[in-house]
């Protein structure tokens, strides 16, 4: 069985930063690319970006390249992300699972609890 465990979150201002980290146990983690989600208030869950299993790759939604800055601990079972210069519009629960690298398709059914991020204007 799976868990995954989002922290990290919080209430900043715009153009503030924040780090969000996954914790993951239950499955052989560093096996699987995994990839941060977010689902703003009213909106359909979106992809945020990816990792692979290495860390050797990644890949950024448009609306956060240049900003966000995702990585990977295989030794702690942790993946992270750095988010810079926030926008209003990056207000979101934040959530990571495992996923097929080339399509972001999640792999695990369960999610965790997600990180919550409200950016002021």
């Amino acid at each position: 069985q799976v868990q995954l465990v989002e922290s990290g979150g919080g209430l900043v201002q715009a153009g503030g930063s924040l780090r969000l980290a996954c914790a993951a146990s239950g499955r052989t983690f560093s096996a699987y690319a995994m990839a941060w989600f977010r689902q703003a208030p009213g909106k359909e869950r979106e992809f945020v970006t990816v990792i692979s299993w290495s860390g050797g790759s990644t890949y950024y939604a448009e609306s956060v390249k240049g900003r966000f800055t995702i990585s990977r601990d295989n030794a702690k079972n942790t993946v992270y992300l750095q988010m810079n210069s926030l926008k209003p519009e990056d207000t979101a629960v934040y959530y990571c699972n495992a996923v097929r690298y080339s399509d972001h398709y999640p792999l695990f059914g369960s999610w965790g609890q997600g990180t919550q991020v409200a950016v002021s204007s």
